[in-house]
């Protein structure tokens, strides 16, 4: 169990079998009345945020969140098929649980997949990947007068704004936590 008084960034409780992380905390202790803590939390199946202020002796039950480093080996057209590491087991995902990382994942490449309960509810691609552009409009020259970008389609289907000079067959670094090329490679 985990008090409110003792919330910090980053602690996981659990509250009606919801998992949800703190993200920040303030304890507030006002000049009339008791004291209270003032909470910013995140709902890890959901993504959804909320404020609210418990009273620092509310005492909620630990959410034990379990992280594994699992290789992304193939699709079979409805299933994403993820290895664990360590003991060689295959999980089979569905587009809604790897949504978000799997346009940034090549076979082969690591994932990391957070489990509460047994059940998959997020799955992160490395915060940097190194793809190849399939497909981009050649670069206009002497169209660089300012910050000019231009559509690139990456190997794994992701599309994402690249500079003029980057063309088919370039290999491009991209940022796989807010979608955004890097550099060339």
């Amino acid at each position: 169990m985990i008090s409110a008084g003792d919330f910090r960034k980053g602690n996981t409780f659990e509250m009606n079998g919801e998992p949800f992380v703190v993200l920040d905390f303030q304890h507030v202790k006002p000049g009339k009345g008791a004291a209270f803590v003032r909470t910013k939390y995140k709902n890890l199946k959901t993504g959804a945020t909320r404020e609210e202020a418990f009273n620092p002796s509310d005492k909620f039950p630990r959410a034990h969140i379990e992280t594994k480093e699992m290789q992304y080996l193939y699709n079979d057209g409805e299933f994403y098929y993820f290895m664990d590491n360590e003991t060689f087991e295959q999980v089979p995902l569905t587009i809604n649980e790897v949504e978000g990382a799997i346009k940034f994942l090549k076979e082969n490449d690591n994932a990391t997949i957070k489990f509460y309960q047994g059940r998959v509810f997020q799955v992160d691609a490395p915060n940097f990947a190194e793809l190849e552009v399939t497909d981009t409009e050649p670069g206009v020259k002497g169209d660089t007068a300012s910050n000019v970008t231009k559509s690139a389609t990456l190997e794994t289907g992701a599309v994402v704004q690249v500079p003029l000079f980057v063309n088919i067959g370039d290999k491009v670094r991209v940022d796989t936590r807010i979608g955004e090329y890097m550099s060339r490679v």
